[in-house]
C-alpha cells in the first residue's frame, strides 16, 4: 500500500471526536480487561497450574507489556478508531484488516453477552422473582443511552465504574495482607498454602504453560487503548502514558490478586462454593459480606460490558469506513457518537444473549471457541503487523514510525501467542478453540470474498 493510499485509509475515520484524556483511555481498557472473572473464575485456571498460576500470570503480562508497546508504536503513528484493524489492512493486507476487525467485533460480541447474562443473575441476588431477561433488557437498554452520547461523557461513566472494581481489589489486598500476617485477631496464616498441596509445581512446568491458556483471557482488553486513540484528546502523548499505566496496573493487580488467594486458602478450594473474596470479608466479621461483593461484581459485569460496547462500536464503524459494511453504519451523530453501529452491535449482543439461554451447553461452548481464536488472532495479528510495519519503515516508507529496528520484541511475542493458541487443544474446556477457529477464517474469507470492498484497508 503506498503513502498516500495509508493516509487515506486513516482520514477515512475521521468524525470522532477527540475527548478522552490519558486516565478516561487507561479506565476504559481496564474496564474491558476486568470483569467477573477476577472475582469468581479463579478455579478454572488454579485446577490447571496449582500454584504456579502465578508464573502464569507473570508470563502472560510479560507478553502484554510486549504487545502493549508495539500496539503504541502504531498508534501514535496512525491514531485511529481501527486501530490494529487499520494497521492490518495497511501493512499486512487487505484481508488481514478485515479479518482481524470482524474477529475482534464478534469476539466482543460474545464476551458482553455473557457479561449480560452474569449481571442478570446477580440481581436475582436482591430480586429473585424479577425475570433475568427484564435485567437484560434493562441494563442493555441503559448501556446503549450511554454509549450514544459524547464519548468525554462515556469515558466519565466508565471511569466511576471501574473504580468500583479497583477500589474492591485495594480492599480485597489490605484485608488479605492482615489475615496473612495474624492481625485481624485471628492466628497468622502465612504462606504455608502456597506450596502445602502438592509443592508450587503440582502439574509440573506444564502445568504453569497450560495455566496461560486461561490467564490470558484475563488480560484481553489491554489493546483497548489502541481503539480509544481515535478519540484521544492529545495522541502523542496519551497513548504511550495510557498504555504503560494501563499494562502494569493490571499485571499488578492480576499478580498482587492471585498470590494473596492462593496464599488465603488451599489452591484446591479456590472456586468452591463461593467466591474468595466473600470468604475473606465474611472472614473479618463483615456484615453483609456477600451483599457487598456481589454488588461489586455487578459493577464489574457493567463496566465490562459498557467498555465492550464502546470496542465493538468503533470496530464497526471502522468497518464502515473501510467500505466492507454498509456506509451507514459509519454515520455519526453531533455529539461524535456512531449511533447506527452502535445499534447494529446491541442486536448483536441481543442475538448472543438468546443463544447463551437456549443452548448454554452445546451452540454456545463453539460461540466461546470462536470468541478466544478471535482474541488470540487479534493479538497474534498486531505482532505480525507491527513486524510489517517495522518492515515498511526500513523500505524507506516512514509512516510516522519511531524506528526502523527489527522488532526482535514482537517476533518473540507472536510465536508466544501462537504457541498458546496450539495449547489450547491440551487444555480441558478450550479444545473448541483451534476446533471453531479453522472454520471461522473460512467463513471470514467468504464475507470478504462477498464484501463491497474488497481492495481497501
Amino acid at each position: 500500500m503506498t503513502s498516500s493510499d495509508q493516509h487515506q485509509a486513516v482520514r477515512n475515520e475521521q468524525g470522532l471526536v477527540r475527548q478522552l484524556s490519558t486516565a478516561q483511555q487507561m479506565m476504559m481498557a481496564l474496564g474491558g480487561a476486568i470483569g467477573t472473572g477476577l472475582f469468581l473464575a479463579t478455579g478454572l485456571s488454579v485446577g490447571v497450574a496449582g500454584p504456579a498460576i502465578i508464573v502464569s500470570y507473570i508470563i502472560v503480562a510479560g507478553i502484554s507489556l510486549l504487545l502493549g508497546r508495539a500496539l503504541t508504536e502504531m498508534a501514535v503513528a496512525h491514531p485511529t478508531a481501527g486501530a490494529f484493524g487499520v494497521y492490518a489492512g495497511i501493512y499486512v493486507s487487505p484481508f488481514a484488516g478485515y479479518a482481524v476487525r470482524v474477529s475482534y467485533w464478534l469476539m466482543q460480541v460474545i464476551a458482553t453477552g455473557g457479561q449480560l447474562v452474569a449481571a442478570s443473575i446477580y440481581m436475582s441476588y436482591w430480586f429473585p422473582q424479577v425475570p433475568g431477561a427484564v435485567w437484560v433488557l434493562a441494563f442493555g437498554t441503559v448501556l446503549l443511552y450511554v454509549n450514544s452520547r459524547a464519548v468525554g461523557q462515556l469515558g466519565t461513566i466508565e471511569y466511576w465504574l471501574v473504580m468500583i472494581k479497583v477500589v474492591a481489589v485495594v480492599v480485597f489486598v489490605g484485608f488479605a495482607a492482615l489475615m496473612l500476617l495474624g492481625l485481624t485477631g485471628e492466628p497468622a496464616i502465612g504462606l504455608q498454602n502456597i506450596t502445602s498441596q502438592g509443592g508450587f509445581f503440582p502439574f509440573g512446568v506444564g502445568g504453569a504453560w497450560l495455566g496461560c491458556c486461561f490467564v490470558i483471557y484475563s488480560f484481553i482488553g489491554v489493546e483497548i487503548v489502541g481503539v480509544t486513540s481515535g478519540e484521544a484528546s492529545d495522541p502523542a502523548r496519551t497513548i504511550p502514558a495510557a498504555m504503560r499505566r494501563m499494562v502494569f496496573g493490571l499485571s499488578s493487580i492480576y499478580i498482587v490478586t492471585i498470590t494473596l488467594l492462593i496464599a488465603l486458602k488451599p489452591w484446591g478450594e479456590l472456586g468452591v462454593g463461593e467466591s474468595p473474596f466473600v470468604t475473606v470479608l465474611e472472614g473479618l466479621g463483615i456484615p453483609a459480606a456477600a451483599g457487598l461483593m456481589n454488588f461489586v461484581v455487578l459493577s464489574a459485569a457493567l463496566s465490562s460490558s459498557n467498555a465492550n460496547l464502546y470496542i465493538m462500536t468503533r470496530t464497526l464503524f471502522s468497518l464502515s469506513r473501510a467500505g466492507f459494511v454498509p456506509t451507514r453504519l459509519g454515520a455519526v451523530t453531533a455529539q461524535g457518537a456512531p449511533v447506527y453501529a452502535l445499534l447494529v452491535s446491541g442486536l448483536g449482543l441481543g442475538a448472543a444473549v438468546i443463544v447463551r439461554a437456549l443452548w448454554p451447553d452445546s451452540a454456545y461452548v463453539w460461540f466461546f471457541g470462536v470468541a478466544l481464536f478471535g482474541a488470540l488472532f487479534v493479538w497474534l495479528m498486531i505482532f505480525v503487523t507491527h513486524i510489517a510495519f517495522r518492515a515498511s519503515v526500513r523500505r524507506g516508507d516512514p509512516s510516522g514510525a519511531a524506528s526502523a529496528g527489527i522488532p526482535l520484541a514482537s517476533l518473540a511475542g507472536g510465536a508466544l501467542i501462537g504457541a498458546i493458541l496450539v495449547s489450547t487443544w491440551w487444555v480441558p474446556g478450550l479444545e473448541s478453540t483451534l476446533v471453531a477457529g479453522v472454520p471461522w477464517l473460512l467463513v471470514l474469507g467468504v464475507g470478504y470474498k462477498l464484501s463491497s470492498a474488497t481492495s481497501s484497508a
